[in-house]
């Protein structure tokens, strides 16, 4: 719990990130299997975490975000770097259930949906990541107020 009047600052990927991997995931996968299965954690928006920010009780809360986009030689190099960074195992196993595993088909179906529609000229694929950032103020006697005239 922080001290009255202290500041929280926090940042973290937000539900933007990766939009181009989970459209060519779900569309390679619904190809060749029928259905999907989840690949990649589900990420908060930024409302989402806006809206945290005022039920917790933060004075002053802001919420911003801002929008990277990465650059690939190829799709299989990103996914390379999510599996390093642990990714692959979010969904690993719940509720006793494991995931259906990712087929080679599956994925090589994906690389290609990935380069057609996510390349630049020069063959890079692009990957966007949105990140979210957060501020707010633990409640304090005498911090300063918005103005009554734009409070919601």
């Amino acid at each position: 719990m922080l001290k009255p009047d202290g500041v929280f600052l926090g940042c973290l990927v937000g539900g933007g990130t990766l939009s181009e991997l989970r459209a060519a995931l779900i569309e390679a996968e619904t190809e060749i299997t029928d259905g999907v299965s989840p690949r990649l954690s589900p990420l908060p928006g930024l409302q989402d975490m806006a809206g945290l920010l005022q039920r917790i009780g933060f004075a002053l809360p802001v919420a911003d975000v801002e929008r990277v986009t990465v650059r690939y030689e190829h799709p299989l190099k990103l996914m390379q770097d999510l599996k390093g960074m642990g990714e692959q195992a979010a969904f690993a196993k719940r509720d006793g259930q494991a995931r259906r595993p990712l087929s080679r088909r599956t994925l090589a179906r994906m690389a290609e949906i990935y380069a057609e529609r996510f390349s630049d000229p020069d063959g890079k694929v692009r990957a966007s990541f949105e990140i979210i950032w957060l501020s707010g103020w633990a409640p304090a006697v005498g911090q300063p107020q918005p103005r009554p005239d734009i409070a919601p």
